[in-house]
């Protein structure tokens, strides 16, 4: 169960106002941090941030503070809250008590005793997410007029009760400032959709999957999904099956090792879709490639995850030939498909797609991003 914490900004605080736009929307060079911390805490934000700027926010090392602080765990959910708005919407990725490092990001603005704020956290993606605060009280059942004071979090018993009948806040305050609609769990959590759906293969389809070439173009058009996605700047995980299929043909083996423990779906669900694109606690995209007429295997796997996680924010793509585009909509068509939404979340990409943004980026990744592929897709309603 994810922690939620609130940090509160009074309105007019001028002093709270600067260092949110020095630190937050502005971020900050990871040199500026790495002189101030231990080679260990370097590697670990390395590891979750790359070469990016960070974003980095603290809080004064009272005995409240200090009690809450000491219950972040990467993957927590952190709001920092202007008034009645919800200014950012972020993952907590590490923490740090850190005086000094206090001291070189945040200058005491208004004279008078120094204030340091050294309970240190490191937000991973951050949205500006500018919604009001009545979101939260509404999802957590608070009184409509409910104003957090300082540095707090959300009571464990409301957490639970949330849970129970939400997946997790980042992606539904994510759909709701998308205009989206998002669903609770199903009151009876049931993975029972494969038996509604699954027809057994034809001849046919068994002798197309043999073919060497079936498996081939499977492993090629696999291969430049994860080679765009690194072009992109996000982290690529394929199933282990085919990790080594793909270190043998392409010589690269710069695979995830492992799923990150701050995404919150179990990784039995998305570990073996083909192609995803992931940073430390953010799924960015997932590819299913389907060039056997079995199309609705991977469908399958879509589903599975719409029934674990129904508030999902990110593009999840069929790809295949352009020949096989009407047995793609016929498949996610179905009516039990249907029945869960996956109409309206999966899109089809065609290989011959994947061919001409491999081509167009083959000596650059300047523009290269998922919003290119949601483009170059088709929504199939």
């Amino acid at each position: 169960m994810r922690n939620i914490f609130i940090m509160y900004m009074a309105p007019g605080n001028s002093e709270q106002m600067v260092h949110y736009q020095d630190t937050v929307q502005n971020k900050v060079d990871q040199e500026r941090i790495f002189k101030h911390i231990s080679p260990a805490l370097q590697y670990k934000l390395k590891n979750i941030f790359g070469n990016k700027l960070i974003t980095v926010w603290g809080s004064e090392d009272k005995p409240g503070n200090r009690a809450r602080f000491s219950r972040m765990v990467p993957g927590d959910d952190i709001l920092i809250v202007e008034g009645a708005t919800i200014k950012l919407l972020g993952k907590i990725a590490t923490t740090a008590i850190n005086s000094e490092l206090s001291r070189e990001l945040w200058q005491n603005l208004q004279g008078g005793n120094p204030r340091v704020w050294s309970l240190i956290y490191f937000i991973a993606n951050p949205i500006e997410i500018n919604l009001p605060f009545t979101e939260v009280n509404r999802l957590f059942r608070y009184e409509e007029k409910y104003r957090p004071q300082g540095f707090t979090s959300v009571a464990s018993d409301k957490l639970k009760k949330f849970y129970e009948k939400y997946d997790d806040l980042y992606s539904i305050l994510q759909r709701i400032k998308e205009g989206k609609a998002y669903e609770q769990k199903p009151i009876h959590e049931s993975l029972q959709i494969a038996e509604e759906i699954a027809a057994p293969l034809q001849t046919a389809d068994v002798d197309e999957i043999l073919k060497d070439k079936e498996l081939s173009d499977h492993i090629r058009v696999q291969w430049k999904l994860i080679h765009l996605g690194l072009k992109t700047g996000s982290k690529v995980w394929v199933p282990r099956n085919d990790q080594k299929k793909i270190s043998q043909e392409y010589q690269f083996s710069d695979f995830e090792t492992s799923f990150s423990a701050g995404i919150d779906i179990p990784a039995k669900y998305v570990e073996n879709i083909d192609v995803i694109w992931k940073e430390e606690f953010r799924i960015d995209a997932a590819f299913e490639v389907e060039h056997s007429t079995a199309i609705y295997s991977g469908l399958l796997r879509f589903a599975d995850l719409k029934v674990i996680a129904p508030n999902i924010n990110y593009p999840l793509f069929i790809v295949a030939p352009s020949i096989r585009k009407n047995r793609v909509i016929e498949q996610i068509k179905r009516p039990a498909f249907k029945k869960l939404g996956i109409d309206k979340e999966v899109r089809y990409l065609s290989y011959e797609a994947v061919d001409d943004i491999d081509k167009f980026f083959e000596n650059s990744s300047a523009g290269l991003n998922v919003d290119l592929f949601i483009g170059k897709s088709e929504n199939v309603l």
